[in-house]
């Protein structure tokens, strides 16, 4: 197979390459950048001529976080994404159970409804979905999928109330006669998870599917997923073996480099008496680093912090582990060299992971692992110090502004506020920020992730001149963030991230130069063209 690209506007981001309008492939490699005249040189009779036209060409973008087999599943549920009400609420959910013909049989699933956004300002509670139906269980999950609410129906299925106060690392809120409300929080939603049906290996690799279709229309040529524990009852060497029979079938269209989620000790000694530490894979799925969950999300209230809620002083979130607990789980993901990337949000979860980071270094100081913290919030000038001192990388998120400028200052007074997401400053210490979305929590638009990074504001448009607008990075940056440093976030810099010779052709093509449009129009940019090692995955019609 060979491809000569001519008459582009090449963004290499390879700072060695200073002007480019031509890329010339071959099996699947890209093997000549330049100008239109020297790459023309090796055309033969074989090779295809793609003119773009102008058209800007970046090299493949690489989420670095996201729940690939969750968000296929999310396009199955009730999308309550942008629900002004409980009311509206209930009424979607409604027309839902119709157009599905849901049955007492079923579970009604629905996700991506934020209270911070209903007029009544409060969270749905068993009372809400009751008015839904109480002859069909229904799990409604918030946009961050760290609470779900349920009804009185699921209530009873799940047996709640026996594991008031039981459940470690979790919640179940109650109401003033102590039986549950229906507001379940982090690992208490496991309690319902585990009552939902199965699906089948057939269901889950159309998940696979259905999610990656939407990815490359958005550019996206290499994802950083976490799905080892993202289906109740499918075990982490299920979901290994379905991504396997994908890449065997050559039916997985773009790169997965697996997060590996594991709850406990006892899960990391299953996942290396196996030796998947050892796990080879291939181009197209790896196995990365240990997936750690520490605390839960700003919007739940349930990310731990070092002080209370400045809106809700009789909190300050949830830890998942002990101290103790997570010096175990990363002292011998280290020892072994497995890097590890550990959700954190707020400052004390951030403390405590550091800690346990640094007992690490100080008994094994090796220098082949790149451990990370996804998410990274709330931080202070301390926290971000310790990044570039353990060489952390931290895993962001800069779409997460466009519901987030409009509650961190509540949620955390202004002092605390303005030193949380400081990209410019963790770039500026020298920090690597590989950018992604977390879908489905956030859209996984690329373009709308530059956008919230460049600009600083929600995607309406607010505020005017964008939240703590001194943290804006500059659209080459955000550009490097989802290309050159997730390459690095999975030891691949040496095979993709820039368009240089020698690197694997996954490319992508916009419809507008992405460095001189009004940075506020960044964020409808459209997607022209997806390539794979050099074959076309998307194209624009």
């Amino acid at each position: 197979m060979e491809k000569i690209f001519i008459n582009g506007n090449i963004v290499t981001m390879d700072s060695t390459i200073k002007e480019a309008h031509a890329v010339y492939i071959k099996d699947n490699i890209i093997s000549k950048v330049g100008s239109n005249e020297d790459i023309l040189k090796y055309k033969n009779p074989s090779t295809e001529i793609i003119d773009l036209k102008n058209k800007t060409m970046l090299p493949g973008f690489i989420d670095s976080h996201m729940h690939l087999i969750n968000f296929g599943e999310s396009l199955q549920k009730c999308d309550l994404r942008g629900v002004k009400s409980i009311d509206e609420l209930i009424e979607k959910t409604k027309n839902f159970i119709k157009e599905k013909n849901l049955t007492s049989k079923d579970w009604i699933l629905g996700e991506g409804w934020n209270h911070d956004m209903f007029k009544e300002k409060r969270l749905p509670n068993k009372q809400d979905l009751d008015k839904i139906t109480t002859e069909i269980p229904i799990s409604l999950t918030r946009t961050c999928l760290h609470l779900t609410v349920i009804n009185s129906k699921a209530i009873d299925i799940c047996d709640i109330k026996s594991h008031i106060g039981k459940v470690k690392g979790g919640q179940i809120d109650i109401d003033k006669d102590e039986n549950p409300n229906g507001v379940i929080r982090e690992n208490a939603i496991k309690l319902i998870n585990s009552n939902i049906p199965t699906p089948s290996k057939e269901e889950i690799k159309k998940m696979i599917l259905d999610g990656i279709s939407i990815a490359l229309s958005k550019g996206i040529t290499s994802i950083h997923s976490d799905d080892l524990d993202s289906i109740s009852g499918v075990g982490y060497k299920e979901i290994i073996n379905i991504y396997e029979e994908l890449v065997e079938n050559d039916e997985l269209p773009l790169k997965i480099y697996q997060q590996c989620r594991v709850n406990s000790v006892e899960d990391l000694n299953d996942f290396i008496d196996n030796n998947y530490n050892n796990y080879k894979g291939s181009d197209f799925f790896k196995l990365g680093p240990i997936k750690l969950f520490t605390d839960g999300s700003l919007g739940s209230r349930t990310a731990n912090l070092r002080e209370p809620y400045n809106d809700d002083p009789t909190t300050k979130g949830i830890a998942i582990y002990s101290q103790d607990e997570l010096d175990q789980l990363i002292m011998k993901s280290h020892n072994i060299g497995l890097s590890i990337a550990v959700h954190c949000i707020g400052d004390k979860a951030m403390d405590m992971t550091f800690d346990s980071i640094k007992k690490a270094y100080a008994r094994n100081p090796r220098g082949d692992v790149r451990h990370g913290i996804v998410h990274a919030q709330i931080t202070d000038h301390e926290l971000m110090s310790n990044f570039k001192i353990y060489d952390v990388i931290g895993y962001v998120q800069p779409i997460f502004l466009n519901y987030d400028v409009h509650i961190v200052d509540n949620r955390l007074g202004k002092e605390r506020a303005s030193t949380t997401y400081n990209w410019k400053t963790m770039m500026d210490k020298g920090i690597r920020i590989p950018f992604s979305s977390d879908c489905p929590v956030e859209t996984l638009d690329v373009m709308k992730g530059i956008y919230s990074a460049v600009t600083r504001k929600d995607l309406e448009g607010y505020p005017k001149d964008g939240w703590m607008n001194d943290q804006r990075v500059s659209v080459e940056n955000a550009i490097y963030n989802y290309t050159v440093n997730g390459a690095y976030a999975a030891f691949e810099e040496d095979c993709k991230g820039s368009i240089t010779e020698g690197k694997v052709a996954d490319l992508v093509v916009l419809e507008d130069d992405i460095l001189t449009i009004d940075k506020d129009k960044i964020k409808d940019i459209e997607i022209d063209m997806t390539f794979v090692n050099g074959k076309l995955k998307y194209k624009k019609f």
